[in-house]
């Protein structure tokens, strides 16, 4: 039985540079996003066929979405890329990461047996790395919004005590969403690896089904709360009003 283990284990070495399961699918997902960018730039059209068509209504959809949150259409429009790619990639990565053989296809490993790759949310370091970008994202369009002197004033305000302290708490917040943003991704999608590895090892045929239904469920609404709460954090720090 594949043991189950809370880091990524390493496959081989790039010289010194470890490799890990996780790292391997994530890079493989690289290759497949952007190799599906470039086929659909190119198949870009001014008479849309059915799939421009799809990806057209979804984007329009999401935009609708967005319009509400940052007040108008201009601001949707300019922050959408961001938020779209938090969601794609962290989709590809939990979806892929039910794919067959992945989990399942083994190699010999130093002490034990271990899959060759691994979804890569299940990785404490891919789910931490995503969510500094995240908020470092977030605060770089705060300080291109309104300016690097108002938005730092939202941290350090010596005007009162009061806003001092409200200073303080606000920093303190930018670490929490760290926190937030990395350990619910990290626990939801490694407690569906550690499900899904049980109910296979007990009851191999048909029982897993509805199990591995769900987790397709939980990666969709992760990559969607993932993205939206980016997308609400960035409203927040790019609107006067809020400081």
């Amino acid at each position: 039985m594949v043991h189950i283990s809370p880091k990524a284990e390493e496959i081989f070495f790039l010289g010194n540079f470890p490799v890990t399961n996780t790292l391997l699918l994530i890079a493989i997902i690289f290759v497949a996003l952007t190799v599906i960018s470039l086929v659909f730039r190119r198949k870009f059209a001014l008479i849309p066929g059915r799939f421009q068509n799809i990806v057209e209504f979804a984007i329009e959809g999401v935009l609708n979405m967005m319009e509400p949150v940052f007040g108008s259409q201009k601001k949707a429009e300019k922050y959408l890329p961001w938020v779209a790619t938090f969601f794609i990639l962290i989709l590809f990565s939990n979806w892929l990461g039910l794919f067959p053989g992945v989990g399942s296809i083994v190699i010999k490993g130093e002490h034990s047996v271990v899959p060759l790759l691994r979804a890569p949310a299940s990785d404490l370091n891919f789910t931490v790395a995503l969510a500094v970008i995240s908020v470092i994202v977030i605060n770089y369009f705060g300080v291109k919004a309104l300016g690097p002197k108002l938005h730092i004033k939202k941290f350090i305000n010596f005007s009162s005590p009061i806003n001092f302290f409200i200073g303080i708490l606000e920093a303190v917040s930018e670490i929490a969403k760290i926190i937030s943003f990395s350990f619910r991704l990290f626990g939801n999608v490694f407690a569906g690896e550690v499900l899904l590895t049980i109910i296979v090892f007990l009851v191999p045929y048909l029982i897993p089904l509805p199990f591995l239904l769900f987790e397709v469920f939980v990666g969709f609404m992760q990559a969607f709360v993932f993205s939206m709460l980016t997308m609400v954090f960035i409203a927040i720090h790019t609107s006067e009003e809020a400081h």
